[in-house]
């Protein structure tokens, strides 16, 4: 038996917990080698759904609101439509928006072109550092938080675009070359839209029009998520990108118009979303929903597989700086109409939110009083 050293000297480094979780695969290379495998890996199928499909949904009852950009800030019955998406469905379709389709295609072309590469390419960029602490930022999948976490069917990279200074370079690709450029150049662009859309959203509240612009200051982050979701021989077994509803204020999403597979839940029934080309899909997050005090939604969504396409997707997030608070607007507030949600600090939300994702939970619910 080897004998235990006794010495300080000797004295082994405690593991940390994460050390000791299963590694994430590459969900792009595990469908590459295991092609011709009917079944995907244990820990990426649906646990106790194996049998019936829980990922049929239903048709929309009515289209999801359409928004003109273009006339929202003057127009009654935009900003109509825009009330009754935010309080019913949480998300809307924005046309007129002011991004060019050129850009969005550079955008999504050059993001198709990152996952094409081989995947010692991919690899300089992993969110993995010295191959097993996980970081937020980069290329890879999701933070393993239990050992029986059901794990989703997608590869994606995580950078953070604003404020400047927090962009770590470092990991953003360099092939293809237009990479830097058309995330960037689209990430100016978009903050144009999430003006508009805010400013109208604190009308509709009677707040004054700044009110949620002024709750961001000057280093809350921006940041982009780009999904690459293969395909799976079993799609009716796994997720693409498990339920969940977005942590900050306001999401945009940029999609592959050839692929339908964002279904988003309402009263119990989950509903397909479809795609729309040149129109940007917006949601709201927990944060907007616990600022306007439930008046508004924030959506629980989920993305299913497919058996033969693959997709990528580009999301937006506008967050807030980790050391404000949230609460419900005080103007929104009466006897009739008292706080839904506790106040709490942005630091202490995010870091129940990676747990209860890991769980296919929300935070926002241990928030509501």
């Amino acid at each position: 038996m080897e004998r235990v050293p006794t010495t300080p000297m000797a004295e082994p480094e405690l593991e940390r917990e994460e050390d000791t979780m299963p590694k994430p695969n590459l969900v792009q290379e595990l469908a590459a080698a295991d092609v011709k495998q009917e079944l995907p890996p244990t820990h990426y199928v649906l646990r106790g759904q194996h049998h019936v499909s829980p990922l049929v949904a239903n048709q929309l009852p009515e289209p999801i609101p359409v928004i003109d950009l273009s006339q929202l800030s003057f127009d009654a019955q935009e900003a109509a439509k825009l009330q009754a998406a935010l309080q019913g469905w949480g998300l809307f379709l924005v046309i007129n928006h002011g991004i060019e389709a050129s850009l969005m295609d550079a955008v999504m072309g050059a993001s198709n072109q990152f996952f094409d590469h081989p995947p010692e390419e991919k690899q300089k960029y992993s969110n993995l550092i010295d191959g097993k602490h996980f970081q937020v930022e980069g290329y890879g999948n999701d933070q393993i938080k239990t050992h029986d976490q059901t794990l989703d069917w997608s590869d994606r990279l995580h950078l953070i675009v604003g404020p400047e200074d927090k962009r770590n370079l470092a990991i953003w690709p360099k092939r293809p070359e237009s990479f830097r450029f058309a995330i960037e150049e689209y990430t100016s662009k978009s903050k144009r839209i999430k003006h508009i859309i805010l400013a109208a959203m604190a009308r509709l509240l009677d707040l004054d029009k700044g009110y949620f612009l002024k709750q961001f200051g000057d280093r809350a982050p921006t940041t982009v998520r780009i999904n690459h979701y293969v395909p799976c021989p079993r799609p009716d077994l796994v997720l693409g990108f498990k339920a969940h509803s977005d942590d900050g204020v306001l999401a945009t999403l940029l999609v592959d118009n050839h692929v339908s597979a964002l279904q988003v839940l309402k009263d119990g029934i989950w509903y397909n979303v479809p795609t729309n080309p040149r129109s940007l899909l917006i949601n709201i997050g927990d944060f907007m929903e616990v600022m306007s005090n439930g008046i508004f939604k924030s959506p629980v969504h989920r993305v299913v597989a497919n058996c033969e396409k693959e997709r990528t997707s580009l999301a937006m997030f506008y967050g807030l700086d980790a050391e404000k608070e949230i609460e419900p607007a005080a103007d929104l507030l009466h006897d009739n109409q008292p706080a839904r949600y506790k106040k709490v600090k942005i630091r202490d939300y995010m870091a129940g939110f990676y747990e209860h994702f890991a769980r296919g939970t929300r935070v926002l619910d241990t928030m509501k009083i």
